[in-house]
């Protein structure tokens, strides 16, 4: 059993800490409400370098000193950046948590941005960019954004373009930050055996400190969805596909729930989704399929991602549309209803085992939801949704004429059937 605590320091920032009895390890990390969203074209790829530079140099350590602070004693410090949030995270025996606030919260709002560390670094972003080209399983994904949101920031690849991660300099740097950064939207997450007391006292100490500080930019809003169908030549054996639309924000209470757990029954992680029965269990057309809802803000996305052999691709995407149609054209089950409930619930029951993905669960429901519900909350609102829900989200959602389909063949063309 877990004990939950959230308080506010003196500037705004928040501080969510989980007591987990019995263990000796403390994973914490920095959550920022910033992400590539907050880019424009011109600047496309800067928050994802920012996270790369938090790494090379502070006021008071350079980049081996960062390196090193951690992982001398054991412990890891690691970073991502995603469309709406940069987050800096540690993981190390309790004795050293204060060790890994104090360099937590030194790269994430002390970086110098040293010249040299800048050009090696980048360097580095530009053959994460060639990694990234020749996945096409990585691209597949960020091009389906590209799809479903058009120009907005929300649809440009997080890594940026070759040019605009060529030009940046400390400056350009230091001005996003200033533009973007707001204490009011920073949370500090903390899941660890620690007494509350040195929680609050550590926090204080290295948080506090910071300036109080309002965000100046305003976000770009969500321009209106219009389906689109995109095939891609690349130099691929597999043909890959994506399908799905814009969707549901993390704030719409009525149909979050019913589209996750419709999603799950969908194309959930279990053997048993509809989509990999029908795909890999009964004709073997796929090694792989998966459904996703991507919560934000303001929007959501819904996408199907699967690879295939060309030849098989409109077979996959008839079985796909297929699938989709009978939920919007019968009610689940009292039965089957009751088994999607068991088996998401069993799901996020095995989650919560992971400290690590606790501690970042919590960092982001906070920074969106202002509060961690516990995992019997969870359960209610599951147990709340009704068969008529899921229809109802599967009628709104799964819209032939509404959905996009990006698909990524071989450049040397296939026969199609």
């Amino acid at each position: 059993m877990r004990d939950t605590t959230l308080f506010t320091l003196a500037n705004g920032i928040r501080v969510i800490y989980q007591n987990i009895p019995n263990t000796k390890i403390v994973h914490c990390g920095v959550f920022l409400d910033i992400g590539s969203r907050d880019e424009s074209y011109h600047n496309q790829g800067i928050a994802h370098f920012w996270e790369h530079m938090a790494f090379k140099g502070t006021r008071k350590r350079t980049s081996l000193q960062i390196i090193n602070s951690l992982e001398s004693v054991g412990g890891e410090l690691n970073a991502y950046t995603d469309k709406e949030k940069i987050v800096f995270y540690a993981s190390l025996r309790d004795s050293y948590f204060d060790l890994a606030t104090d360099v937590l919260t030194d790269i994430a709002f002390h970086s110098s941005f040293p010249a040299k560390e800048l050009e090696k670094e980048r360097g580095v972003i530009l053959e994460e960019m060639a990694m990234y080209l020749d996945d096409p399983d990585d691209s597949l994904q960020d091009e389906f954004e590209t799809v479903i949101y058009g120009e907005h920031p929300m649809g440009m690849n997080i890594l940026g373009r070759k040019d605009t991660v060529k030009k940046f300099r400390k400056k350009d740097f230091v001005s996003f930050c200033n533009q973007h950064l707001d204490t009011n939207k920073i949370v500090f997450s903390v899941v660890g055996n620690i007494p509350l007391m040195e929680v609050e006292a550590i926090a204080k100490k290295y948080l506090e400190p910071l300036k109080k500080q309002k965000r100046l930019a305003l976000r770009k809003r969500i321009t209106p969805y219009k389906a689109k169908q995109v095939e891609l030549k690349r130099p691929v054996k597999q043909a890959k596909c994506a399908i799905g639309r814009q969707s549901y924000s993390i704030y719409n209470k009525d149909n979050r729930y019913p589209f996750f757990m419709l999603v799950n029954i969908l194309g959930g992680p279990g053997m048993n989704s509809r989509l990999n029965l029908a795909l890999r269990e009964k004709y073997g057309f796929v090694y792989s399929v998966d459904a996703h809802f991507a919560p934000y803000s303001d929007t959501g996305m819904f996408a199907v991602f699967f690879g295939t052999e060309p030849r098989q691709l409109n077979k996959c995407v008839q079985l796909v549309q297929q699938e989709m149609n009978k939920f919007c054209d019968k009610k689940l089950s009292s039965k089957q209803l009751l088994a999607a409930k068991e088996q998401l619930k069993g799901q996020l029951a095995m989650a919560e085992e992971n400290n690590l993905s606790l501690m970042l669960m919590a960092g982001r429901v906070v920074l969106d939801l202002k509060q961690v519900p516990t995992i019997e909350e969870i359960f209610k609102r599951i147990d709340d949704v009704s068969a008529n829900d899921i229809l109802r989200v599967a009628q709104d959602m799964f819209k032939e004429n509404e959905l996009s389909y990006l698909q990524m063949i071989p450049e040397n063309g296939y026969n199609k059937p």
